[in-house]
């Protein structure tokens, strides 16, 4: 049968199920988005200002990169120049992003001690072995200036009543003294 025997077509709903009396929810709705500030009403993602973003341990200084003559004879790029000072701040950093370890240089999980830190910056291409050196020489004046007579850093690192912060501090103490003494 066809559709114009039952009478006329249903008239089609509005997308809305508002009526003409709904006009002041709207227009509420419509002054509240208008009242919202700026970062609510835009489709970019609101970055808090207080917050900030993940960023690799090495932020702030370039990878090596191979010339077009060490890819040719084979060999690994040029290690970055840093001072002491900027070894033990990224060693810090390194420790920060993969982990603290006693007993063990490093471990499966990627975990490192202060030795382990401080090779895995030199192996990542930062520095050289006699920026290490001067490091380790850095560490070991700290801990002596600061009461603490140990062999090695690693020996401070190792004691059971160390703490991670008291690793970070260490480097973080070690390294203001490295940039006095432009070292």
């Amino acid at each position: 049968m066809p559709r114009t025997a039952l009478g006329p077509a249903p008239a089609p709903r509005p997308l809305v199920p508002f009526g003409p009396d709904a006009a002041g929810l709207v227009a509420e709705i419509e002054a509240y988005l208008a009242s919202l500030p700026a970062p609510a009403r835009t489709p970019a993602p609101y970055v808090c200002p207080y917050g900030s973003v993940p960023q690799p341990w090495h932020a702030g200084h370039r990878p090596p990169r191979a010339t077009l003559l060490d890819r040719a004879l084979r060999r690994p790029a040029r290690p970055v120049p840093l001072t002491a000072a900027e070894h033990l701040a990224l060693a810090s950093r390194y420790i920060a992003a993969h982990g603290w370890l006693q007993g063990a240089m490093w471990d499966a999980s990627g975990r490192v001690c202060l030795l382990g830190a401080q090779a895995a910056v030199l192996a990542h291409g930062f520095g050289t072995p006699a920026t290490v050196r001067t490091a380790r020489v850095q560490l070991m004046e700290v801990l002596h200036a600061t009461g603490r007579p140990v062999n090695s850093p690693d020996e401070f690192n190792d004691r059971p009543a160390t703490r991670q912060a008291d690793v970070h501090r260490l480097l973080e103490r070690a390294a203001a003294r490295a940039a006095r003494l432009g070292l």
